[in-house]
């Protein structure tokens, strides 16, 4: 089977000329760099927190899932080691923005809106504190670096990239998707403070969402019991692992294994994000 991407987390195969395998490994990526520990199940959470949203939006827009089962993959795949960690796609073509939704303002965000009141060229009103909810969510896309940081990049720009109409249909669906989401979120006690999504278009031109969504690598979440406007939160995501980091100068491209106890709490953040959005218990 033909590999014709390995990410910082997915595999991506081949399969012929309309389908591909995603394999989502239990690689996790901090600062740019891919660390030197595996965290055990993650890429099984990731992959069954992903097909629950597909199936969540699926009146807003059509998603690339095929299937999850592995009865359905090409018989390379119907083993042990890909069990409910693979997806079965259909083959778009990805279009090169990545559409980063926010509903807060925090992180790199909340970074800009310090300097001059503004995100991505976006004014945003006077006054408002680190992890305030905005008046409503914004499109802040970004290009898809290859290697290194991905760039902010304005609407207009975006625009001027893949032309206005297929920029206006991206914030639209990007939008409606965070906010049917979000608002699902909050019943159950999870707020989405941001997000990010890709888009492609199929063999017909009609757009399709890709690639993950709303999980715990590509989103933030925060608990609603412990939000507290004015600093930052605490996240159902990888956010422990930087603060860990940051705390012990353990340098992320080093080869030294970080600490068991470590993985635990990151894998159980994880996990509980995912039964408590899903209301499943995560069976590995």
């Amino acid at each position: 089977m033909k590999k014709i991407s390995s990410g910082k987390v997915r595999e991506i195969y081949e399969v012929d000329h309309d389908k591909l395998m995603l394999v989502v490994s239990d690689r996790i990526s901090a600062f740019d760099s891919i660390l030197p520990s595996l965290v055990p199940n993650k890429g099984k959470i990731l992959n069954q927190m992903a097909k629950f949203w597909f199936d969540f939006i699926q009146e807003i827009i059509p998603n690339h899932v095929i299937s999850i089962d592995t009865q359905d993959f090409p018989k390379e795949f119907q083993t042990k080691e890909f069990e409910g960690r693979s997806m079965l796609v259909k083959k778009l073509k990805m279009i090169p923005i990545e559409c980063i939704v926010r509903g807060y303002i925090t992180g790199s965000g909340w970074k800009n809106y310090q300097k001059d009141g503004t995100v991505c060229g976006i004014s945003l009103p006077q006054g408002l504190q680190e992890s305030e909810k905005l008046p409503e969510p914004i499109f802040t896309p970004t290009t898809k670096a290859a290697k290194g940081h991905d760039e902010n990049i304005s609407f207009d720009e975006v625009c001027h990239l893949i032309g206005k109409d297929l920029a206006e249909e991206l914030r639209g669906k990007a939008i409606e998707i965070y906010t049917k989401c979000a608002k699902y979120a909050l019943t159950k006690g999870i707020i989405i403070a941001d997000t990010k999504f890709e888009f492609g278009i199929d063999e017909t031109g009609k757009l399709v969402i890709g690639d993950e969504i709303l999980t715990p690598d590509s989103s933030r979440f925060w608990s609603v019991s412990d939000y507290q406007v004015g600093k930052s939160q605490k996240s159902f995501d990888k956010q422990y692992l930087r603060d860990w980091f940051k705390s012990t100068n353990y340098d992320p491209n080093t080869s030294t294994p970080i600490p068991e106890d470590i993985l635990t709490i990151t894998i159980n953040q994880y996990k509980e994000a995912y039964e408590i959005l899903t209301g499943r218990k995560f069976q590995a």
